[in-house]
């Protein structure tokens, strides 16, 4: 069992990978079923593709994600998730789904937020 909060916990990596903006993004389309690659990178807005490479090679040494290459000319992979990796995606899904139907309470929290006044340095430091 693994313990998140300990500096030195595998698990911190593994959370790295799945929480990561571009992670939790692979994830979600994922659970719509196979993608090729170029279909990912269409799919998910503003991701470059070194991005979008390293974060499923992370997710497929994470056990999350199924690479199969096939044998044809030009090159034709695809991704899905494997069962592991839809009970992450599911988690990560249930979160995204939470932050868009609250995305209106967000933004106002947030512009609550900036249009007070700011405290000082050190009477926000004395509250840590």
């Amino acid at each position: 069992m693994g313990e998140v909060l300990a500096r030195d916990c595998p698990s911190r990596e593994i959370l790295n990978h799945v929480c990561s903006r571009w992670g939790v993004l692979v994830l979600v389309v994922l659970l719509d079923g196979m993608h090729r690659f170029s279909e990912l990178r269409r799919k998910i807005g503003g991701v470059s593709e070194k991005m979008l490479s390293q974060t499923l090679q992370s997710l497929e040494q994470d056990g999350f994600v199924d690479r199969k290459a096939l044998p044809v000319v030009p090159p034709h992979v695809e991704y899905n998730l494997t069962p592991m990796g839809k009970e992450v995606a599911l988690q990560v899904d249930g979160l995204t789904t939470w932050i868009e139907q609250n995305l209106p309470r967000i933004l106002q929290a947030r512009e609550l937020r900036e249009a007070e006044p700011r405290q000082s340095s050190a009477a926000s430091s004395s509250a840590v």
